[in-house]
């Protein structure tokens, strides 16, 4: 062989497995196999693990789900450190330009509607609570059946739509409480009978098996934005008609920009099966899921 030849084929051969090593992660990923991280608004993350195992069972995939508040993930997905994320909003129309500057498109997907509660102790007889009281207290004045109110985190999802809604900013103050989860504001309510916490519901409909014995010991409040409607109870059908006033859609965000597991995983919870997952936990799916239904002509008497 000419040694010219059998120099540069060594040299070829050394570029293309370079090039090939570089672009493994991608090329192992498809949109139903391979490997990706999520991150995942830590009020709205049960209903996204149930996604993740029913997925995980039907693909060759594995989905590793990190949660996070809602401005840390924003923060992460800004900077490139994370491709793909589940958020109880959609990007905001200076986020969409933030990414448009980078030469990147998010898809985003609303596949649910959920909303954010006020919850009290189970030994308290008052199951109401308006928002325009909730607001005078969080300005600083005594409001009757209020000893404190309790957020999951400064930074998290449930803070930022509250706020949006009362036209006040949430912050630690006299008698308003931050934790971290909203595990632990169902803990603190649930031995502190006054204290008003806000989570979003899905802990409540579906909290680990090993929390069960603490969620029963609180309740959910019916809200009051609306002298018209007055006090709404949040059920699905209340979320899903838009009557609840904390009501919000859950959208998975991604910028991966190629056909990987972002995007099998929306469609995923946007087709048949997730939307049937949505429906059974008690969140509102965006569309219903078809139901067949088989009829007989001739009855079939069994006893005989």
């Amino acid at each position: 062989m000419n040694k010219k030849y059998f120099v540069f084929a060594v040299l070829s051969l050394v570029f293309v497995s370079f090039i090939s090593c570089n672009n493994s992660d991608k090329t192992k990923e498809t949109i139903i196999t391979g490997k990706a991280t999520l991150l995942v608004d830590e009020s709205i993350f049960p209903i996204v693990e149930d996604q993740q195992a029913v997925f995980e069972t039907q693909y060759d995939a594995k989905l590793i789900l990190e949660k996070k508040s809602e401005a840390e993930i924003i923060n992460s997905l800004l900077n490139d450190s994370i491709k793909i994320a589940v958020l109880p909003r959609k990007l905001s129309a200076a986020e969409v330009k933030a990414f448009a500057n980078k030469k990147i498109t998010p898809k985003q997907t609303v596949f649910a509607k959920d909303a954010v509660v006020f919850i009290t102790s189970k030994v308290s007889n008052d199951s109401l609570i308006s928002l325009e009281d909730v607001v005078s207290f969080m300005k600083g004045k005594e409001v009757k059946g209020i000893k404190g109110l309790v957020f999951d985190n400064p930074n998290s999802s449930t803070v930022r739509l509250l706020s949006e809604k009362a036209g006040v900013n949430v912050a630690p103050q006299k008698n308003v409480y931050s934790f971290a989860t909203n595990m632990e504001v169902i803990k603190y309510v649930a031995k502190n009978e006054g204290m008003i916490g806000v989570v979003g519901i899905d802990w409540l409909l579906q909290p680990p098996l090993a929390m069960q014995s603490t969620v029963d010991n609180v309740r959910m409040m019916s809200l009051k934005a609306d002298e018209k409607l007055g006090y709404v109870y949040p059920t699905q059908f209340t979320i899903g008609k838009g009557f609840y006033p904390l009501a919000r859609h859950l959208h998975i965000i991604n910028c991966q920009g190629y056909s990987g597991l972002g995007m099998g995983f929306a469609s995923f919870l946007g087709g048949e099966r997730g939307q049937r997952i949505v429906l059974k936990s008690g969140l509102v799916p965006v569309r219903y899921p078809s139901r067949n239904i088989v009829t007989r002509k001739k009855v079939l008497n069994d006893n005989k």
